[in-house]
């Protein structure tokens, strides 16, 4: 008999929220529970990079959730395939292992063309006017066709920004259930993101938190009906993966402006307010929640010691990594900044470079994942009186991406079956090894 696994990979799971969730719990009694430590930067690309390839930034070449291609100077966000990791990932190792193996990735990062069988991702058609059509990149290609034609387009705007709520998962689920009852994939990876947005609005132990885990914990019922009607009497096994905890923040930091101010980054004036200039800017950064890549132009020596002399010790900044600092936490790949700036816990980082809000650029009051270089969570906080986005970093009351080196930072792994981890502490690259295991392919 064909052994079948289904991979939950879910942001902002902790062992608190587990116990307040009866059908995960119904799901998974007579397992275990393990710690679950992420790797930094405890953000969604990397981490998800690393449980699928058993690799760290160093191998697998996502170091963020962004890319600055220096050739360019072009900063991309959330949008680059699968070919940007480096390492063979779970699905690839598993058809090697075994061609009838089959496998599905919905909904995580970086799987727009990755080789599993079936595929489900976000994959918006961007027209020249500027505006935007919703769709899905699946594969095989029809099948979003189908989707949409069963359950309505998937809901973009539920799933991202400041409408998002347990819609675009709820949509994930009944995609993920049609999938299972057509194709039956031996290896099902599924992202559920609902946690992730309550927590940053409103901090990680807010009421509306708490009802973020009710909905997903529903979801999550919803999901194990459909999945167990559809593999009805074939082996089944759970394992559920937090990517990382959100922690609550009090305190912002503006790495750009820091360096704009001392001389390193300059701006260029246009019609629409200022803009870096990447071109005649010695160094600027590329935020990421907790952490940023600051990309110093030539890799000059005296700009990156400059670098690291402004930020060391300043309010919300804990290190400022550099050099040999890097390989410590396997960052010394090309894609990395020369200097990664690192948040204390109740910090985190905001893109923002301009000094007067007189001259952010029209993109700074929209919701804008793409032309922002960096992640921006005040686009939650949108103001539908305005229809703007407010310029007040302050507002955010939850991050995530520092080093989990306090137990509040370590998120979950859990499974329907005894024995499957090698000790009560796990690493997210041990996700990769307990999945090959289970399949004999380690």
């Amino acid at each position: 008999m064909k052994k079948n696994l289904i991979l939950l990979s879910i942001p902002g799971l902790r062992e608190k929220d587990v116990a307040a969730m009866p059908r995960l719990c119904e799901l998974t009694a007579g397992g275990e529970i393990a710690n679950l430590v992420p790797g930094f930067p405890c953000v969604t690309c990397p981490v998800q990079a690393a449980m699928t390839t058993g690799k760290r930034p160093r191998e697998h070449g996502v170091p963020a959730n962004g890319f600055y291609w220096r050739d360019r100077r072009r900063v991309e966000m959330w949008t680059s395939p699968a070919d940007c990791i480096e390492s063979p990932q779970i699905w690839d190792l598993l058809s090697q292992y075994d061609d009838a193996i089959r496998s599905a990735v919905w909904f995580p990062l970086h799987s727009k063309g990755c080789e599993a069988d079936y595929v489900c991702t976000p994959a918006p058609i961007h027209n020249p006017d500027g505006s935007e059509s919703l769709w899905c990149y699946t594969r095989p290609a029809e099948l979003y066709g189908t989707l949409r034609d069963r359950l309505g387009h998937f809901p973009l705007q539920h799933y991202w920004g400041p409408l998002a709520n347990v819609k675009g998962t709820a949509w994930i689920v009944d995609s993920a259930v049609y999938a299972a009852e057509q194709h039956r994939p031996n290896f099902f990876y599924i992202y559920l993101p609902t946690l992730d947005y309550a927590a940053q609005r409103a901090g990680p132990d807010s009421v509306a938190a708490a009802a973020a885990v009710a909905e997903l914990d529903e979801q999550i019922g919803r999901l194990a009906e459909g999945i167990a009607a559809a593999y009805a009497g074939q082996d089944m096994r759970w394992l559920v993966a937090g990517e990382y905890t959100i922690t609550p923040v009090d305190h912002v930091s503006f790495p750009n402006r820091i360096l704009r101010m001392a001389g390193l980054l300059k701006v260029r004036a246009t019609g629409a307010g200022e803009e870096i200039d990447f071109e005649k800017s010695r160094a600027f950064a590329m935020v990421d929640h907790q952490l940023s890549h600051v990309f110093v132009a030539d890799a000059d020596p005296r700009t990156i010691a400059k670098v690291v002399d402004t930020f060391q010790g300043m309010p919300g900044v804990a290190d400022a990594l550099s050099g040999e600092r890097l390989a410590h936490y396997d960052l010394d790949h090309p894609r990395s900044g020369e200097v990664v700036l690192v948040s204390t816990p109740n910090s985190w980082q905001s893109y923002y470079w301009w000094l007067d809000d007189e001259q952010a650029p029209a993109f700074a009051r929209t919701v804008d994942i793409h032309r922002k270089p960096g992640y921006d969570p005040v686009e939650l906080f949108f103001d539908a009186a305005t229809k703007s986005i407010p310029l007040d970093a302050t507002l955010v009351r939850g991050s995530h991406g520092a080093p989990a080196h306090d137990p509040s930072q370590m998120t979950v792994l859990v499974c329907d079956q005894p024995g499957f981890f090698p000790n009560h502490i796990v690493r997210d690259t041990d996700v990769f090894d307990v999945v090959l295991r289970y399949f004999g392919a380690r």
